[in-house]
């Protein structure tokens, strides 16, 4: 069940993006350049309906899990700054960020792959220096370890 409505999820969202042209590179690229708004202001809409949506779910059950909706805020670290800029740079480079990648590759964007082999390198790389410097035990895993 948990699969299906990942992978369900996973549709909406390739659509939504397809439909809403985020997945374009030069609707990206324009909005990188600062030369269309329509990217800020997708973004923006984006950032208040789950702002919204997030104040209502708090504190009720999750329908697939079961668990109560919680979470605990952050204080920026030096390591949020980092990523930043590192996925700033990326999506400069790349007029991609993640989340259209399989999207792109479903309508052919070839140069798709290169952001998908980068996100993947990117990702072993994180993985790796965190088991370097907070080695896992059994009671403590990374969160992206953990079976689904």
């Amino acid at each position: 069940m948990k699969r299906a409505a990942g992978a369900l999820i996973g549709v909406v969202f390739g659509v939504t993006l397809s439909w809403t042209g985020l997945t374009s590179p030069d609707v990206l690229r324009e909005g990188l350049l600062f030369e269309n708004a329509y990217l800020y202001l997708f973004f923006a809409s984006a950032v208040l309906t789950s702002f919204v949506g997030l104040r209502l779910v708090k504190g009720r059950r999750a329908p697939l899990t079961g668990q109560t909706v919680a979470w605990a805020t952050q204080r920026v670290e030096r390591r949020h700054i980092a990523g930043s800029l590192v996925f700033g740079l990326g999506w400069g480079i790349a007029d991609a960020c993640p989340g259209p990648i399989a999207t792109q590759l479903g309508q052919g964007i070839w140069w798709s792959v290169f952001t998908l082999a980068g996100t993947l390198i990117g990702v072993r790389i994180f993985l790796r220096r965190a088991e370097e410097t907070e080695p896992a035990t059994e009671t403590q895993q990374h969160p992206a370890a953990s079976p689904a």
